[in-house]
């Protein structure tokens, strides 16, 4: 639960928070990160842009009670553990008036691959636009000489893809396999989900969600694998985290039919659904279109508060979600006032 001393970040004293919001209308966003995700969020140009919008950034001091902190108008936070989702649980009970993104409860459901993907398999969404579907997967928790004969019973087709089960936003949570043929299988390591391998023209497209706002990106992502190469190659091969800010392909000289995004208003219901399903108003989804097709697409993984630093435009995306929160909690304020009077 504690930070290290060298990862607290600078901020404005506690004390003088409340001294500010009564000198004039200020939104108070407490935040609680790893020192790495608060070097890639709070950026520069984003703070300095939240400063002219009335919007400051505090930190959440890790060693003393949550109750004791702010006032804060909303909650950003993405730490782990049981300590702190209980810390937050109950100050989510004590605190009404507080807005935490994201309710601790839901994201559990995005930190484990087996659940994951099950809101967008139960939504089955099709319209004209085109169909969103998971790849069929198989989730194996021990015994990786279990695998091959676990697979021919799923009856899934090679190559697969293997993940981490858990996924915890470390790096070796990010890390892929691909396995080719049935003995290598058993090198992999559970606990792990497989996942069959759909050819996407090597490109994935990042979807990132801040409230009611999406953003896509183009990512490359791992190549097509020919049927020729999966009768000649073997073996298991690893790959580090695959979709990251250097392999933009938003740039690139891409086929048409591989480059164009989306349809956006396939992702407008996707998102809709998804926020009211899981709960969440901050997260990314990585999707595919099988490669000849032109309308099938496959949600592959699903990120709670993902790199918003690499989203293009998310300095102003983000500020205004956050005053629109606040925007919108006081209305509901008024609201029920107003039938209590």
């Amino acid at each position: 639960m504690r930070l290290e001393e060298e990862e607290q970040p600078e901020t404005m004293s506690q004390c003088s928070v409340g001294g500010l919001q009564q000198q004039q209308k200020v939104v108070v966003v407490g935040y609680a990160l790893t020192s790495k995700k608060t070097k890639s969020f709070l950026q520069p140009k984003f703070e300095g842009l939240a400063r002219n919008k009335g919007i400051l950034f505090v930190a959440i001091d890790q060693n003393r009670p949550l109750s004791d902190q702010g006032p804060f108008d909303i909650v950003l936070h993405k730490l782990t553990g049981k300590e702190w989702r209980q810390i937050l649980e109950d100050y989510r009970q004590t605190h009404p008036e507080v807005t935490v993104l994201d309710p601790p409860d839901a994201i559990q459901r995005l930190r484990n691959r087996q659940s994951m993907l099950q809101c967008v398999a139960d939504m089955n969404l099709s319209n004209s636009y085109g169909k969103v579907g998971v790849p069929r997967q198989l989730v194996i928790k021990k015994d990786a000489s279990s695998i091959p004969d676990a697979v021919n019973k799923a009856g899934l087709i090679l190559p697969l893809v293997a993940k981490p089960l858990v996924a915890d936003g470390s790096a070796k949570s990010h890390e892929l396999s691909l396995a080719y043929d049935q003995y290598s299988l058993q090198k992999l390591e559970p606990p792990l989900v497989l996942q069959e391998f759909v050819n996407h023209g090597g490109v994935l497209f990042k979807v990132y969600i801040v409230g009611e706002a999406i953003k896509v990106v183009r990512r490359f992502s791992l190549p097509d694998v020919t049927k020729r190469e999966l009768s000649k190659i073997k073996g298991v091969f690893r790959f580090p985290r695959v979709s990251c800010a250097a392999a933009s392909a938003d740039d690139a000289d891409l086929d048409p039919s591989v480059a164009e995004l989306p349809p956006r208003p396939l992702l407008e219901r996707l998102a809709k659904e998804l926020r009211r399903r899981l709960g969440l108003r901050l997260f990314n989804l990585d999707i595919i279109r099988e490669h000849g097709t032109r309308d099938h697409f496959y949600v592959i993984d699903i990120n709670y508060f993902p790199g918003y630093g690499k989203m293009p435009g998310y300095e102003h995306i983000f500020t205004d979600f956050l005053l629109s929160l606040v925007q919108s909690h006081t209305r509901n304020d008024r609201a029920r006032n107003f039938l209590k009077a």
